[in-house]
């Protein structure tokens, strides 16, 4: 099969081809925090630009709208004394990538693993893992974070008694219309619905207030078809992806499809990580970590349902995040304990991946976030 890039009219119309690449880390070992690389759509190739923010932990990023803030998480168990997670908020100097703090806010939950902003940048979410819960943070006039809007503490357990002793939210974002929060619960194997006030910053539980992905699945993040009418869980204890339909004006999920991300015959351990639907619809990604390697999928473009395209290995170890850059025609991903981003060509005809032999060094990837130069 002859390898295509994506044409030029399904990029992107964003005029730049030159981004900074924002890293988020762990800092367990050599790392101090979050990185930025410069990196060149044309040629995908990308240069260190050094230590963008020193600080904890920062698993997760989130950038706003209008991209000149950053979020991080600080995934910790304590947080001056208290059982919490923290966020982080910065500006965004787009000459040089340097981050400045501006404040930094409680989770409220302990391991706080996931951030994301609201479709009019005036609110950050946050997902607490071990703490079972989410929160709802109004972003302030200098971009820093004011006091909870919202806090919802889950309750509830899962079949999984090692991984589901109680509830682990571990995904929170609204609907592509802003009307609804849904959220991953990997103890509960649940798609939490909220209704979400875009005025005041609130949660309330839709009606019904969740639906149900089997028995032991474990969902840890999710990602909307284009046509905000599909959705897919990516299902960590069990390496599948479940398919729903999403009625957005009820905010109500029916179940499509279960799949596996893993080849047949594979019997070694595996945890699946991230999800991602390819801007023209065609394509999904996740992300196996274990077999370490990235599932493609083709997308049925009446129904939304998948089928396997094929593995790549993600050429590193325990492959977390990935984004596909700006243009479409890219996928990196980031191996966490291999210490390497590989960048991968997208086949414009079946989505398959191609090596193009360019990596990134970084310690401990985990979160990739693209933001435009001036």
């Amino acid at each position: 099969m002859t390898f295509s890039r994506l044409t030029r009219a399904e990029k992107s119309t964003e005029p730049s081809s030159r981004y900074l690449l924002y890293v988020g880390t762990y800092t367990r070992g050599d790392s101090k925090g979050i990185y930025v690389y410069s990196y060149d759509a044309n040629s995908g190739e990308s240069k260190p630009l050094g230590l963008a923010a020193e600080t904890p932990n920062p698993s997760f990023l989130a950038v706003d709208p209008g991209q000149r803030l950053l979020y991080a998480v600080n995934e910790l168990t304590q947080h001056k004394g208290a059982s919490s997670g923290a966020i982080t908020s910065y500006g965004i100097d787009r000459a040089d990538g340097k981050l400045l703090s501006i404040n930094q806010v409680a989770t409220r939950g302990a391991d706080a693993c996931y951030v994301s902003i609201d479709k009019t940048g005036k609110y950050v979410f946050v997902a607490n893992y071990t703490g079972g819960s989410v929160a709802v943070f109004p972003v302030r006039e200098d971009g820093g974070l004011g006091d909870t809007t919202a806090f919802v503490q889950h309750v509830g357990s899962g079949k999984n008694p090692a991984r589901q002793e109680g509830p682990h939210a571990h995904w929170i974002e609204t609907t592509p219309d802003n009307r609804f929060a849904l959220v991953a619960d990997l103890g509960l194997d649940e798609v939490l619905v909220y209704r979400f006030d875009a005025n005041r910053g609130t949660l309330t539980p839709n009606d019904p207030p969740f639906a149900k992905v089997a028995a032991g699945a474990g969902p840890r993040h999710i990602a909307f078809h284009p046509n905000g009418r599909i959705l897919y869980t990516i299902d960590e204890l069990t390496s599948t992806i479940t398919v729903f339909s999403f009625d957005s004006s009820k905010g109500t999920l029916r179940l499509l499809q279960n799949l596996s991300t893993l080849p047949s015959g594979f019997a070694g351990n595996n945890d699946t990580a991230e999800i991602r639907v390819h801007p023209n619809s065609r394509f999904l990604f996740a992300s196996n970590r274990g077999h370490d390697s990235i599932a493609v999928f083709s997308v049925d473009q009446k129904t939304g349902t998948l089928t396997l395209v094929g593995h790549v290995s993600t050429r590193g170890k325990t492959p977390r995040n990935f984004e596909l850059d700006p243009t479409g025609t890219r996928l990196l991903v980031a191996n966490q304990d291999s210490d390497n981003i590989v960048v991968f060509d997208v086949d414009a005809q079946t989505g398959r991946l191609l090596a193009s032999g360019q990596q990134i060094k970084a310690p401990s990837p985990v979160s990739l976030r693209f933001v435009t130069t001036r």
